[in-house]
């Protein structure tokens, strides 16, 4: 098979589970935005923004470890449980760690009233991280399809459960607190029921994959493990790194905007919310690596390799554009996602956007570190994107408030991709398609701005019926892809079957 075509229909499959899957909780942020308060819905964005951090540190870059170790195929059975049981051996001793240290981690924090909190998302993290280890052999076997089922199963069960907390039993709690489904719901749990739907969902996950579990019984090898250690750990410092970049504004913004505690916490829950209808770059991005991870380290060896990727990187660009401009060009339609009180925060969107494109381009070009095995030189790229974040965030959020987070993501993003393109240039020479990314990149801000220029200041086209100027911008967009790379690359694919 064509290996284009075999990586776009692996990303369809984990796309069905990541991108539709997930669209489908994305669905929740209205439920959430319009039963909640901004601060409360601010409690929620800043412990996601945790769980980001401690996901990244409890898998131990173990993942990828994974994919490199098991390329032998006679020790394969022995990587996989050595993986699976130190992971489960740290996470073991993090829940230890949480419930000794509960009561001050929680007063730190603000939420000494809470402790409940901290039990729940611990336990969710434990779960999570324990499964992405069978999670990883399933991509690693091309079992997208099951893999697909079991996240799309997890996410119909957090759905589901979402429902019956907060529109069956809230509801039923405000307008009798006796009834039969009122007396289930406790406001003073509020979006704790948020973290407990999570939990449960995760929690049947992990039945699911309890075949995929049975590995632990294979035990550790301690040689092996010091070699998986010694690859994978860099690999926490690059995903820590990555972490901070992508989730240190929520985590931060409560403590530097100048405020009072409750405005702070309206302010967080405005830019958490906003932070979201950006999530079609984020999800298309997550499926991508699902399915690129694995490709890249089995199709390395290729002697086309580099031209493989560098196509890859192109209609990565592309679709990513297409993402960018979709959201943008209709976000008249995509702010009813979330409440009235939370769309002052809109014109952040396409920032994040541009921010999450340039994330995407930097995965693309990790391949140079990752096949190479130089991953402790490509931390040093994730933690200076970090340091610039960090500095970022500490120096304009008293003045700019959320909006500076976001800028200070899109330039994290943006400095991380040309830092990592130079040094793969270096170790792992790809000649990429310069020239198409600019071209398109350009064009799609050029469409951009002379939309939002024509809505402010063109009185004609508020007279045109909704949206027409909008798909017209869009027609354009996929007219030139079509005629710039469209038909050669379909006509390639022809003559190759």
């Amino acid at each position: 098979m064509n290996p284009l075509k075999k990586l776009a229909s692996q990303t369809a499959v984990y796309g069905l589970s990541s991108i539709i899957g997930r669209f489908l909780n994305y669905l929740m942020v209205p439920l959430y935005t319009y039963a909640f308060t901004k601060a409360e819905y601010g409690v929620v964005s800043e412990f996601y923004a945790y769980s980001g951090f401690l996901a990244t540190l409890l898998v131990f870059g173990f993942e990828t470890g994974f994919f490199r170790f098991s390329q032998d195929k006679e020790h394969k059975e022995k990587v996989y449980s050595t993986a699976l049981n130190f992971v489960l051996l740290a996470n073991v001793v993090f829940i230890l760690l949480v419930a000794l240290f509960v009561t001050p981690l929680s007063a730190s924090l603000l939420y000494a009233d809470h402790h409940e909190y901290f039990y729940w998302f611990a336990l969710l993290l434990v779960f999570d991280s324990v499964a992405s280890i069978p999670f990883a052999r399933l991509r690693q076997e091309n079992k997208a399809l099951q893999f697909a089922g079991i996240k799309f199963l997890e996410i119909g069960v957090t759905i589901l459960l979402n429902l019956f907390f907060i529109l069956v039993c809230k509801r039923a709690f405000e307008t009798d607190a006796n009834s039969v489904f009122g007396k289930l719901y406790n406001p003073a749990i509020g979006v704790g029921y948020i973290f407990i739907a999570n939990l449960m969902a995760s929690s049947f996950k992990l039945l699911l994959l309890s075949p995929q579990l049975r590995g632990v019984f294979g035990g550790i090898d301690r040689v092996l493990l010091k070699k998986m250690i010694r690859y994978s750990l860099p690999m926490v410092v690059i995903g820590f790194a990555g972490i901070i970049n992508e989730m240190l504004d929520r985590v931060i913004l409560k403590f530097l905007l100048p405020f009072d505690a409750k405005t702070n916490m309206e302010q967080l829950g405005i830019y958490g919310a906003c932070y979201k209808l950006s999530i079609l770059m984020t999800l298309f991005i997550q499926a991508f690596r699902y399915a690129a991870e694995p490709f890249f380290f089995a199709h390395a060896k290729e002697k086309n390799s580099s031209k493989v990727y560098a196509d890859v990187m192109k209609w990565f660009v592309i679709v990513c554009l297409s993402i960018f401009l979709l959201v943008t060009l209709y976000l008249d339609f995509f702010q009813y996602f979330i409440g009235k009180d939370f769309r002052e925060g809109l014109s952040i969107v396409p920032v994040l956007l541009l921010a999450n494109l340039f994330l995407g381009v930097y995965v693309n070009l990790s391949i140079w570190y990752k096949l190479t095995d130089r991953t402790l030189t490509g931390s040093f790229v994730s933690i200076g994107g970090a340091v610039l974040t960090i500095l970022l965030n500490i120096i304009f959020i008293p003045k700019y408030g959320y909006t500076a987070s976001a800028y200070a993501t899109l330039a994290c993003y943006g400095g991380m991709a040309l830092v990592s393109y130079m040094l793969g240039q270096k170790y792992y020479p790809v000649d990429y398609d310069l020239k198409s990314f600019f071209k398109y990149f350009f064009v799609t801000l050029l469409f951009y701005f002379s939309f939002t220029i024509m809505n402010e200041h063109l009185p004609f086209v508020k007279t045109l019926p909704p949206f027409v100027l909008s798909t017209v911008y869009m027609l354009l967009f996929m007219a030139l892809v079509w005629f710039e790379d469209g038909r050669q690359f379909f006509r390639k694919k022809s003559s190759s079957r």
